[in-house]
């Protein structure tokens, strides 16, 4: 008689590393060469709803805060880096086995130090991509918002669907 034997899986640091180096440098690239190649401020046609648009944010998601003057530049940092430290004790803290959570939690935080690198190399975070329906534009955004963004969605579908093994037993 065979026994099959139910393989746990987990999410291990070095999983969580690859996934977040991948992000950054993806990102990096990204705003490299668009800040390199595209001209401030015009758009790029790409495909119908998608443009190429470099801008700098300053401030915050949506430009929050991003006509305050420059000292937001430290205090967003600092936010940024606190959350990010959070999130890191976080995953370090979750049982391996909460595969949605930790994944949701990777993507923010991979997506977080992205733009904290900008933020304190730049003085403002690189947005590039620009999707639009008709007259009605999105907010310019980049690889780390995206991150961030389906993180944030996984977190909340963890909210409805995540279970924890560990409260079975």
């Amino acid at each position: 008689m065979n026994k099959v034997v139910a393989r746990q899986r987990e999410l291990s640091f070095p999983v969580i590393g690859l996934v977040v180096t991948v992000i950054i440098v993806l990102d990096q690239i990204t705003k490299y060469l668009c800040d390199t190649y595209l001209p401030y401020g015009q758009n790029l046609p790409v495909a119908p709803g998608f443009d190429l648009l470099l801008v700098y944010n300053t401030g915050a998601a949506f430009s929050f805060l991003s006509e305050a003057g420059g000292w937001q530049r430290w205090i967003l940092a600092g936010i940024s880096l606190t959350v990010s430290s959070g999130i890191a004790v976080w995953l370090w803290r979750l049982p391996k086995h909460q595969l949605l959570l930790g994944f949701a939690l990777t993507l923010i935080l991979a997506g977080a130090l992205g733009n904290l690198y900008d933020r304190i190399v730049f003085g403002h975070v690189i947005d590039f991509i620009s999707v639009y329906f008709m007259d009605w534009r999105f907010a310019t955004f980049n690889i780390a918002d995206a991150a961030i963004s389906i993180g944030a969605a996984l977190l909340a579908l963890d909210v409805f669907i995540g279970k924890d093994t560990d409260a079975a037993s």
